[in-house]
């Protein structure tokens, strides 16, 4: 398993090596040592719930999502079957890049998967018919701390395929709120005066 930092501090692809033969090829798709030294903060994740979801269309879009403290999830996110266009976007209050976004396409050929820490929101574009993918996450599904964010968000700017196609957004997902309107949810929270200081 090797791994390769993007330019947004936090996000991490990871490539299976495969063996092959003429049977096919066997890969080792996660290991903890490697993820572990790959983490550039130093932070011990550990993965508790795996998801899968599958999208028959091409242009199926699904986020931008992320849960808030305390049950922020670390994603690591996978394309089992057709290719995805895989986005975080930084939503990290005092991070340099905050609201930038960052993207990798994510396919069953290359095998290579993506790391989005806590503090990220996510989302997806399918890019082939029939598309599963699958994440490990670092904390458990909550209803009351899931949250999402404009796929759309003119003040980010993501640069989807021309492919994605808004019919194939959840009622969720059409009526998420910009960047702007939600309050800072992750890095420092500020100082406030005690009374009498």
């Amino acid at each position: 398993m090797l791994f390769r930092p993007l330019a947004i501090p936090g996000l991490i692809e990871f490539t299976c090596q495969r063996h092959g033969d003429e049977r096919g090829y066997f890969a080792e798709a996660f290991r903890q040592s490697v993820f572990d030294q790959a983490m550039e903060d130093g932070a011990n994740h550990r993965f508790v719930q795996d998801n899968e979801s599958f999208s028959a269309r091409v242009g199926t879009i699904r986020g931008l999502h992320y849960q808030t403290a305390p049950m922020a999830q670390g994603k690591l996110v996978r394309c089992l079957s057709g290719a995805i266009m895989d986005v975080a976007v930084d939503i990290r209050a005092g991070s340099a890049s905050y609201g930038q976004w960052a993207a990798l396409v994510l396919s069953a050929k290359a095998g290579n998967q993506l790391w989005i820490p806590p503090g990220f929101a996510h989302g997806f574009c399918t890019l082939a018919p029939d598309c599963r993918v699958s994440y490990k996450v670092t904390a458990y599904y909550s209803p009351e701390h899931d949250k999402g964010m404009r796929w759309d968000d003119p003040a980010i700017g993501i640069a989807w395929p021309a492919v994605a196609d808004p019919e194939t957004l959840s009622a969720k997902d059409r009526v998420q709120p910009l960047l702007a309107d939600i309050a800072p949810i992750f890095g420092c929270a500020p100082v406030i005066a005690l009374e009498g200081e």
